[in-house]
């Protein structure tokens, strides 16, 4: 089983921010595979499987700075390897609709993963960037709970689709699938 951490802040007040990408992707794979949330422990739920693969949904509802909490309770409660844990955030210094991922690494000053890595002791887990930009003039809590330009909308959904892509990989396939996907989908993206 896989699973997958979508990054955000629970709340109207939150829905269709920058720092809320981590659930904007989440839902529009869980609306691809017909799938609902629902509550459980500090989080929001939603479990499907793609051929043989099972996998599930998590949307924290701890807020941004407290995501360490679901996530160690989801590894704990369902026995997932952290390898097997794929964590989408959202990242200042990439240009909104970039994507990045990772095998493991540092927090790169995102509360959600300092979060993450604090709870679970560890840096190895996959991880899903996605550009929102550059605060530029704005202060970085505004700018990241501000919702995206309009000009910026039609950049977003198209990566919002990438990333959906990436996931349907992920989960049917682990890592080594999603990086082949991405490398084939991406023009100069970055991997490790």
């Amino acid at each position: 089983m896989r699973a997958v951490i979508g990054l955000g802040n629970p709340g109207k007040a939150y829905e269709n921010t920058r720092h809320n990408i981590g659930f904007i992707v989440l839902d529009r794979f869980a609306k691809l595979q017909k799938l609902n949330f629902n509550p459980e422990y500090n989080y929001l739920k939603s479990e499907g499987s793609i051929g043989s693969s099972d996998f599930i949904l998590v949307k924290p509802t701890t807020f941004m700075n407290l995501s360490g909490l679901a996530a160690k309770n989801l590894l704990s409660n369902y026995e997932i390897p952290t390898e097997e844990m794929l964590v989408i955030t959202d990242d200042i210094y990439l240009e909104s609709g970039k994507l990045r991922i990772r095998r493991s690494g540092g927090d790169g000053g995102h509360n959600g993963l300092k979060s993450i890595i604090e709870h679970l002791e560890t840096t190895n887990f996959p991880r899903l960037r996605f550009g929102i930009g550059d605060p530029a003039e704005s202060t970085l809590s505004e700018y990241v709970l501000s919702p995206f330009s309009e000009n910026e909308l039609k950049i977003i959904d198209i990566s919002v689709e990438k990333a959906v892509q990436l996931l349907e990989y992920f989960v049917a396939g682990g890592y080594k699938a999603m990086l082949d996907h991405f490398s084939k989908i991406s023009s100069g993206g970055d991997v490790k």
